[in-house]
């Protein structure tokens, strides 16, 4: 007599699925809960001034450096999670669709706060969101081919983003002034990495559209061989 698996249990020899409950999830959910608060100790730098009428100034002190310290936070969140989902195999859909949200919230968060300090002009900001918007919509066009996995491109360009913004948040005047040039020109790398990898995106996109519709245009049909299927 045969043991009959528990319901849902998964099939043996196969792993059983990750809780959705789980700790890189939680550090997910926790980069994009770090998000306002980031925002918010921005805000308070400039008594309230950011999104007010006039020109808001930094004042670089003690909220400032909160502010620049809850975004490394939040970074190394980003960095600790994904290595944890894949050694741990805790790789799940949420995770999948949650985490580049949480990256994309982050580092628009700074890149707007920025620009409204007068710190980054805003056709930086602009373009850099620009794309990821268009290759997030992207993705969800082209999802009945198949998934775009991340290019290495794509994670250079996260990578320099980071980076760049990172040193942009700390009050690089009190620090050195050569900084402030330093992270500038940093953001103009990631943003020249960010409008490359976008094309190349666009690019294996539509190769990846063409391929699926030719191979599917081969592959004999319901009916009789060699007719193509409606798919």
């Amino acid at each position: 007599m045969t043991d009959t698996p528990r319901e849902g249990a998964a099939p043996t020899g196969e792993p059983a699925a990750p809780p959705l409950l789980n700790i890189a999830n939680i550090l997910t959910m926790v980069r994009i809960a770090l998000v306002p608060v980031f925002i918010w100790f921005l805000v308070l730098d400039t008594d309230g001034q950011v999104f007010g009428a006039g020109t808001a100034e930094a004042n670089n002190g003690g909220w400032r450096w909160a502010a620049a310290g809850v975004f490394a936070l939040a970074v190394l969140t980003d960095k600790i999670d994904g290595d944890l989902a894949r050694s741990r195999n805790l790789v799940t859909d949420f995770g999948k669709i949650a985490d580049p949200i949480a990256d994309k919230l982050l580092i628009g968060a700074g890149l707007v706060m920025l620009s409204l300090l007068g710190e980054l002009p805003w056709w930086v900001t602009v373009v850099i969101l620009a794309r990821e918007l268009g290759v997030t919509v992207l993705r969800m066009v082209v999802i009945r081919y198949g998934v775009m996995p991340a290019s290495r491109g794509g994670k250079l360009k996260t990578v320099l983003q980071s980076a760049g913004l990172q040193l942009m948040l700390l009050p690089l005047v009190v620090l050195a002034s050569w900084l402030a040039d330093v992270a500038f020109w940093i953001m103009i790398l990631a943003l020249v990495v960010t409008v490359v990898t976008g094309v190349d995106y666009l690019i294996s996109a539509i190769r990846m559209r063409s391929r699926v519709r030719r191979d599917r245009a081969d592959a004999p049909g319901p009916g009789r061989a060699g007719e193509p299927s409606d798919g």
